[in-house]
């Protein structure tokens, strides 16, 4: 009886093993029947999503992906300015920057070189002079007026004119005019000079004009006998700053402007090429009869000095009336 029961206890565990593969076995297989069934059943939950959009080929490329908002997919900004091969860079907003990324780029500054040891300047050319940088060098004219100079510095040789005027030049050397044989006029109006060389201007072959005024000479220095125009009026020039008969061998002498200095008396004998004479505000109390006419000859007309000019010293015209019977006009001045 004992061997009759465990044999019907093993027959009902294995039947009902039986039953549990079978309802496992069985559940796939109705699946795949009401699969077969209704093949597009399960489409529903896919049917915001429009699967044609990846179907990718060559000819729809272009269509699929619009590279136009590339650009805003990513942003870049955060990136460093590599480009790579092989990548798609974003293509910019406005088309407009792409034709002005030539103009926008910055021309890299190339670095001076690093020279080791002392670097000596090169020599400067004759038309670079120290006087064209300081100066204004127009044709053959140099023009230094208000440069603050305080020597006359180096002219190129073919000067013609000079115009230092409202500088802080103190003294003239005779180097400084060396070799200037164009030179025609110097005009050093209102500097400091107090000290001229004897040889600084006798030595031009070509000058003419000569201006001088406002300055603090007590002595005229050795003229060129070229010269036409002499200005040295308001200086502190005695009669003892001029060389005797200093003006008699200027033949071409026209005008000559000694006014608001410190002279005794007229530089005489003058040249009958004189023109113009201004001696005014000096300290002239006497002059003689043959300072301007030569009392020996009553028929000599000077017809050349029409302007003279006395006014401002200490002198009465009207005490040498024999001095002025050659000339066209009186002086100008105190008659009493």
């Amino acid at each position: 009886v004992a061997l009759a029961g465990c044999r019907m206890q093993t027959l009902a565990w294995l039947g009902i093993a039986t039953l549990c593969l079978g309802a496992a076995w069985a559940v796939p297989a109705k699946e795949d029947r009401r699969k077969a069934g209704n093949p597009k059943g399960d489409l529903v939950l896919y049917e915001n999503l429009d699967l044609d959009d990846y179907d990718l080929t060559l000819d729809n490329y272009g269509e699929i992906l619009d590279l136009n908002n590339y650009e805003e997919l990513y942003d870049y900004s955060d990136l460093a300015p590599k480009v790579e091969v092989g990548t798609l860079a974003p293509r910019p907003k406005d088309p407009m920057d792409l034709l002005n990324l030539g103009t926008t780029a910055e021309t890299p500054k190339l670095q001076p070189p690093i020279i080791a040891g002392p670097v000596h300047p090169a020599p400067i050319p004759a038309q670079f002079l120290p006087s064209c940088l300081l100066c204004q060098c127009i044709s053959t004219s140099v023009y230094c007026d208000e440069t603050d100079l305080e020597h006359i510095p180096p002219l190129p040789p073919e000067t013609t004119y000079l115009y230092a005027r409202f500088n802080r030049i103190g003294t003239i050397r005779a180097s400084d005019f060396t070799g200037l044989k164009k030179l025609k006029r110097i005009d050093l109006t209102s500097n400091f000079i107090s000290w001229v060389d004897a040889d600084a201007f006798h030595l031009l072959p070509s000058l003419q004009e000569l201006i001088l005024p406002e300055n603090r000479l007590t002595a005229l220095p050795e003229l060129p006998r070229s010269i036409v125009r002499l200005d040295a009026s308001l200086n502190r020039i005695p009669s003892t700053g001029l060389r005797p008969e200093a003006f008699r061998d200027l033949k071409q002498l026209q005008f000559l402007y000694l006014s608001d200095n410190q002279l005794d008396y007229i530089p005489a004998p003058l040249p009958e090429s004189l023109r113009s004479l201004h001696l005014q505000n000096n300290n002239i109390q006497t002059m003689h009869e043959d300072t301007f006419c030569n009392s020996q000859d009553h028929s000599q007309i000077r017809r050349a000095l029409e302007d003279i000019r006395l006014d401002g010293n200490p002198i009465n015209l009207s005490l040498f009336p024999n001095a002025y019977f050659c000339l066209p006009r009186l002086p100008t001045g105190h008659f009493f």
